[in-house]
């Protein structure tokens, strides 16, 4: 018999899957930092007009996404005693840290085209390298650590319940950081520069934790293919056969347009916040409790989400977390009362803890029926691929927010905004957001992959395939 360990479908210890989601909470001290605060450091503390540094982040993310799918290409064709995931975390959280203090660090001294180019390296190198890196073999080693269907949503409870502590923490202590190290003045150089040097200690420090604890058990199965073909799999499925796989699997199109226009609407809502919180509501210290209600919400609706999957399928919780955020988001176009505007930031945490919970399981058993359905499998590239979109979506969102920030006559310099730059302000909190989440609720109720997985599952742990006779 097989050990535990070694078991493809095994069911995992409880460290196993709380380290595999302090990866999302330390990668969230990244992440949020950049859809929060990155365009309020940009415009506030740097002096760079919203629309141009909006538009670097769009360009930008255009060259992220391709490097999702290289990265991707080299998750796939790694192989070490590690595994094929874990070695990418251990060499490059030290080089995401630096990076990334760089990015919050902006030379006083530098103008015009020179800043332009310091914000364009720098955010590339923290967001298109590093954070690529470090993302696709993080969510490339949900698939690898086990095929278990249950266990795969706790994997994805436990990654999203961590990443929405990582964002409360994010929220909850940046602007007070900054101000304290910037003596009070929270739009310090020093302030941000120092900011970021401690949360990248602690970044660094919890991605060591996370390659310590998770394994990768699975392997592709080898069932009746000709010796050519097993050949081909120990060397590496090539990069257009890939892409052609993945685009012949309709259950991993539809997780990934879904992933684009949420991430889209996350991009902008949580770009906004801020600024709406700021100018809208009139107080920007309302800004942390708005977000940290969302967030405790989320978290305290993704302890309670394992039941419903088990009573449940994850589409079905999915589904109903997407309508709860959209009537969340509706019900805020009409108020910017502080008290409302929190309670319907807890309406939206509870949708988002839904969708936050079963999305990656989502994924992974799509990338999974893609291996059945194909006769090879995928993991990297199809990890990567919805990281490509998730990213341009995310990019999108931003240049999306900074574009109709900018069309609205938004000024840093004011404390009061006019009438139309509070409305793009309140467009991109809650009206964009608002579609995105109407078109993600039309593409899940096309997914009903939970009625077919138990037999894609059965059938490749003989090493049988679709196309098998």
């Amino acid at each position: 018999m097989k050990s535990t360990n070694m078991d493809p479908n095994a069911k995992l210890s409880f460290i196993e899957r709380f380290g595999y989601g302090v990866g999302d909470y330390a990668n969230n001290l990244v992440v949020s930092a950049i859809n929060a605060f990155l365009l309020v450091y940009y415009t506030n503390v740097v002096g760079v007009n919203s629309a141009v540094a909006a538009s670097i982040i769009a360009v930008s993310k255009l060259l992220d996404g391709v490097s999702d799918l290289a990265m991707g290409y080299i998750v796939d064709h790694t192989h070490s005693r590690f595994g094929k995931a874990r070695p990418w975390i251990l060499r490059l959280c030290l080089p995401l840290a630096i990076s990334t203090i760089l990015m919050f660090s902006v030379p006083s001294g530098l103008q015009g085209k020179m800043q332009i180019i310091y914000i364009f390296l720098t955010y590339n190198l923290t967001s298109t390298v590093f954070y690529t890196g470090m993302n696709v073999p993080y969510a490339t080693l949900n698939g690898l650590m086990t095929t278990n269907q249950y266990e795969r949503g706790l994997l994805g409870n436990f990654r999203m319940l961590l990443a929405t502590a990582g964002t409360m923490t994010v929220n909850t202590v940046v602007l007070k950081m900054t101000g304290f190290f910037g003596g009070g003045d929270i739009y310090t150089q020093k302030g941000w520069t120092l900011t970021f040097v401690i949360l990248m200690i602690a970044m660094v420090v919890l991605n060591l934790f996370v390659f310590a604890v998770c394994k990768e058990r699975v392997v592709e199965q080898g069932g009746s293919e000709k010796e050519e073909e097993k050949q081909e799999k120990a060397q590496g499925v090539p990069f257009i056969k890939g892409l052609v796989g993945l685009l012949k699997n309709k259950y991993w199109l539809i997780v990934v347009l879904c992933m684009f226009v949420m991430y889209f609407m996350m991009s902008c809502f949580y770009g906004s916040a801020f600024y709406f919180a700021q100018y809208n509501m009139g107080n920007g210290d309302y800004y942390t409790m708005v977000a940290n209600v969302l967030s405790i919400a989320q978290i305290a609706t993704m302890f309670v989400t394992p039941f419903l999957m088990k009573k449940m399928s994850k589409r079905n919780v999915l589904l109903i977390g997407v309508l709860i955020t959209l009537a969340g988001f509706v019900l805020t176009g009409f108020t910017t009362n502080y008290t409302a505007v929190c309670v319907l930031s807890a309406v939206k945490g509870i949708g988002f803890g839904c969708c936050s919970a079963t999305a990656f399981g989502c994924l992974q058993d799509a990338i999974t029926y893609g291996e059945w359905l194909n006769g090879y499998g995928t993991s990297g590239m199809g990890n990567a691929a919805s990281s490509f979109c998730m990213k341009v979506g995310s990019g999108v969102g931003t240049a999306v927010f900074g574009w109709v920030l900018s069309a609205g006559g938004f000024d840093a310099a004011k404390a009061v905004q006019s009438s139309s730059s509070l409305f793009s302000i309140s467009m991109s909190f809650v009206w964009l957001p608002a579609i995105s989440l109407l078109i993600a609720t039309i593409g899940f109720l096309f997914y009903d992959l939970d009625k077919k997985y138990d037999k894609v599952i059965a059938d490749l742990a003989v090493g049988k395939h679709k196309g098998d006779k």
